[in-house]
């Protein structure tokens, strides 16, 4: 991934450069790899182990926590509990610390908005996983926030760069 302020930076980060504000479980498998291995690097930018990505402009909402870092290691374990759901293995050592008590609000246009975002995604590269969550978005079982997100009315966020 290019270092954000590179060139590059913004079509990465339009292309899917992403920490969910959705449930995990659904994601689909590469979704859920990408969003662990791009959490942890904020992780790492959270606390100044890295250069890359200081402006991530979804660590916004990460860093208006008491602690930050903390915020998103709890962020962390839920990803690394829907792995383990599915059967695969998330390195819960790298994990720095978590905060049980962490929590951030997910706006409705948010949540709205990062939905068709994952939907166009699904459509692409998991065909048989967007036909399912567009199924359970019929019944009201979709979307969902992520477990550490309490949704709220709103409009989408002002650090989403559409």
């Amino acid at each position: 991934m290019p270092a954000f302020g590179s060139p590059h930076a913004k079509s990465a980060y339009r292309d899917g450069v992403r920490i969910w504000s959705l449930h995990p479980g659904q994601l689909d498998r590469q979704g859920l790899i990408a969003c662990w291995r791009e959490t942890l690097l904020a992780q790492a930018v959270l606390l100044g182990r890295t250069r890359g990505y200081p402006r991530h402009p979804q660590l916004e909402r990460f860093r208006v926590l008491p602690d930050p870092a903390a915020a998103v290691g709890r962020y962390l374990t839920f990803l690394a509990d829907d792995a383990d759901r599915r059967g695969y293995r998330f390195d819960r050592t790298r994990i720095e610390r978590s905060d049980d008590g962490a929590s951030l609000e997910v706006s409705t246009g948010q949540l709205g908005f990062e939905w068709a975002h994952l939907l166009a995604k699904l459509e692409q590269r998991s065909p048989d996983v967007a036909v399912e969550m567009s199924r359970r978005a019929l019944v009201g079982e979709a979307p969902l926030p992520h477990p550490m997100m309490t949704v709220v009315p709103g409009r989408v966020a002002d650090w989403e760069r559409p």
